[in-house]
């Protein structure tokens, strides 16, 4: 369409008008025919021929002489005349040509009233402000909106059609998406004066359409299909909906259909996919499907209340696969390959929180609490962890190659040591592992200890790692000790002590002493048994040494911690025997006698019944280190008499040089087997005795340090007080508070209020 031009004179055969002359009704009318015919040539296309000046002076003169009424009316009615006739031609135009001419009038339509409201400028700038009137554009927007997209054939064939090109597009069809943006864009515009057309032509109908359509689609398909295509089909499909919106449909839609989509194909339906045999939630962690994982994640944080059932089901698998390994009898009876099975479990779970989760926060804590769940069951998990770190620090350590690898190894066991809630059990169980690695010598690396031991501290505090802190000093202390008791004798020979049945009495014997901190090392102090004369002579020699360098202080010898190599001369070969200290002096006796008898062993070692027993059965059960023979014995007897008699080996045969004797653990029913290096207690599911005793103590401080803070508190609130404060080494039951707090009532530490015996006031 031309624009209008700058032609000056007179337009048609009205003369021109002068500003300054009156205008009558007449003459008016006159003008508004000159304005009318001037539309009338701009709706024709005709606008070319007209004088943009004059046109503006004519109608600018109308509303001066307060013609506007008139003026405003007509250009309305003539207009509002035009567009009966596109609103007829669009209804006679074929259905698929209807977009394509609603385009065609739609841009001409705009282009007219954009003419016709720079011609009526002033109209629009006096006048409309004045009597509150629709401004031109608006108002020419208005009759469209009422006489051609609005009316009811025009409206009912362009909502179909709309429908029909989305619903070809997601059967994958190709439509014209700029024709339909124009489309929308048309009802966009056509929203003035308050109305929003775009949402009551079209968008209210698309979206009760698409709800319709992904209703029916997601219930077939998810009838069909197992979780993770199903999950496929509804990233898809949500996607499409978005790349649809920002295509040709407008902004306001985004939100309207994101949620509709989340609704038909995610929250519907969540719990058949979560639960669905085969292929659901529980498959997939089972079969370490990552990504599948990671898409259903994603798709339902869309609907964030979806996902508490995802936590659910992760939690109940984590805790079933807790409980086989849990009640693995091959696992059981092994604990690094139980703690092995749980540090597995937690990597692989691990991973689902990391990358299919996305570290979630809530996963997190649902993973940490199905593991706090299964793993706290019974204190089995606290002792098979220190039997694990042992087992670590004796072997497992020694093929890495960096301290990075050593440094995540104790990491994953920080990691399962973080789950527990009986720490103390652990820390019991722990203190006598490292006790025996410190004295034996068998720790892979003292550095790797002080890093386990500064890992402990950091998860629980200074307290809790005082005693372990306490052994390794007393361990670097004895080496200072051991070098100036050397240096003070160093005339006598550095030979290693190794007396065996055949060897020499004289044989020079290599000391080595560990001076213990009682308060630091765990169990009783052991009975004194006798030791040889030469062994007891050069402790003896020691002691003069020690106590002239400390007075005031005292040793007491702990010969069951201790251990000896031996040479041994055996009727057929040399052997360097490793021994414990009840050993080598069961087995020195026999230097001097050839065969001796279980009485004579017992009164000549002085050693506590069980051990002698133990010990000496270690020494002719194991095939492999049958150092002596009990004569004449009936081979199904199991127990030990006094008469029985025992003398050195005449068979015994080895190809190893050095042999290590273990001890054998015995079971009153079966009889003795040969067993790994537990700490003495009680079994797996069991508290020991001394970590009960030790809690009573706890529990009892902590009640008096509350109350001596507090002065007075309900029972309740004391409880929770006291759980607050051991959470951190165990989780105390309220029946041994109570009981707690009946025994600090009978000490008059506390005392029962007058007024409410369930409040306790503190005692000064």
């Amino acid at each position: 369409m031309a624009s209008l031009g700058k032609k000056t004179g007179n337009s048609g055969n009205i003369r021109q008008f002068r500003s300054g002359d009156p205008m009558d009704e007449k003459e008016s009318n006159r003008t508004w025919d000159c304005l009318k015919h001037a539309i009338h040539q701009i709706h024709q296309h005709n606008a070319s021929s007209l004088s943009f000046e004059e046109l503006y002076r004519n109608a600018y003169n109308l509303v001066l002489h307060k013609y506007g009424e008139l003026l405003y009316n007509g250009v309305q009615n003539v207009v509002a005349d035009h567009l009966k006739i596109v609103a007829q031609s669009c209804i006679e135009c074929p259905d698929d040509r209807l977009l394509d001419e609603l385009k065609k009038q739609w841009d001409d339509h705009k282009t007219t009233m954009v003419m016709i409201r720079d011609i009526l400028m002033y109209m629009d700038r006096n006048f409309v402000t004045q009597y509150k009137k629709v401004p031109v554009y608006e108002m020419g927007l208005i009759i469209f909106r009422e006489k051609v997209s609005g009316h009811p054939r025009v409206k009912t064939h362009l909502m179909t059609l709309m429908l029909d090109n989305i619903n070809a597009e997601r059967r994958g069809e190709q439509v014209d998406r700029i024709l339909l943006k124009h489309t929308v864009n048309m009802l966009v515009e056509l929203g003035v004066q308050g109305k929003n057309v775009y949402r009551e032509c079209f968008e209210d109908q698309f979206l009760d359409h698409t709800r319709k359509f992904y209703q029916d689609e997601s219930k077939q398909y998810i009838s069909q299909n197992p979780c993770s295509d199903y999950l496929k089909k509804a990233e898809r499909r949500i996607r499409e909906e978005k790349a649809r919106v920002q295509n040709y449909l407008h902004e306001s839609t985004m939100e309207k259909i994101q949620e509709l989509c989340d609704e038909e194909w995610i929250l519907v339906h969540y719990k058949t996919l979560i639960h669905m045999n085969n292929s659901g939630c529980a498959w997939m962690f089972e079969h370490d499907k990552v990504q599948d994982l990671e898409r259903m994640y994603v798709l339902f944080s869309r609907v964030p209340q979806t996902l508490k059932e995802v936590q659910k089901v992760m939690m109940d698998c984590m805790c079933e696969a807790g409980r086989d390994v849990l009640n693995d009898p091959d696992k059981v009876k092994d604990p690094v390959s139980f703690i092995t099975a749980i540090l597995n479990l937690k990597h692989k779970y691990d991973r689902f929180v990391k990358e299919s989760f996305k570290e979630s926060k809530d996963f997190q804590l649902a993973l940490k609490q199905a593991f706090e769940s299964f793993l706290n069951k019974d204190t089995r998990t606290a002792q098979y962890l220190s039997l694990y770190v042992d087992d670590q620090f004796r072997k497992g350590l020694k093929g890495m190659s960096s301290d990075a690898d050593v440094d995540a190894a104790l990491e994953q066991v920080v990691t399962v040591f973080r789950f527990l809630q009986d720490k103390d059990v652990f820390e019991n169980f722990y203190k006598q592992h490292l006790a025996r690695r410190l004295l034996t010598g068998r720790s892979v690396s003292d550095e790797a200890e002080r890093s386990m031991i500064s890992k402990l501290k950091s998860e629980c505090g200074h307290q809790y790692t005082s005693k372990l802190e306490g052994m390794f000093q007393d361990m670097k202390l004895s080496e200072d000790i051991m070098k100036q008791y050397k240096n003070s004798f160093a005339t006598s020979a550095a030979r290693s002590s190794r007396p065996g049945p055949a060897s020499s009495s004289a044989s020079a014997i290599d000391l080595k002493v560990s001076v213990l901190t009682s308060g630091f090392w765990p169990g009783p102090p052991g009975a004194p048994c006798e030791l040889p004369p030469e062994v007891q002579e050069c402790c003896s020699r020691f002691e003069t040494f020690y106590l002239a360098k400390h007075t005031g202080r005292r040793l007491s010898w702990q010969p069951q911690h201790g251990f000896a190599d031996l040479k041994a001369h055996m009727p057929k070969s040399k052997h360097e025997l490793n021994v414990s200290t009840y050993q080598m002096c069961i087995l020195m006796l026999f230097n001097q006698h050839g065969n001796l008898s279980y009485q004579d062993l017992q009164l000549r070692t002085n050693i506590p019944l069980e051990e002698l027993k133990r010990h000496l059965m270690s020494l002719y059960v194991n095939p492999k280190a049958k150092i002596l023979v009990r004569l004449d014995a009936d081979k199904e007897k199991k127990d030990l008499e006094d008469s029985d008699q025992f003398a050195v080996n005449p068979q015994f045969e080895s190809k190893l040089l050095r042999i290590k004797v273990p001890l054998v653990q015995l079971k009153s029913a079966d009889g003795p087997t040969m067993s790994r290096e537990a700490p003495d207690g009680s079994a797996g599911g069991d508290v020991p005795a001394t970590v009960e005793e030790d809690r009573k103590h706890l529990v009892e401080a902590v009640i008096v340090r509350v109350m001596k803070s507090r002065k007075q508190l309900e029972h309740n609130q004391l409880v929770m007080e006291v759980t607050r404060h051991l959470t951190a080494r165990f989780q105390p039951s309220p029946t041994l508070i109570k009981q707690r707090i009946e025994k600090l009532i009978e000490r008059e530490y506390l005392e029962r209020s007058q007024s409410d015996r369930r409040v306790y006031n503190y005692l000064a």
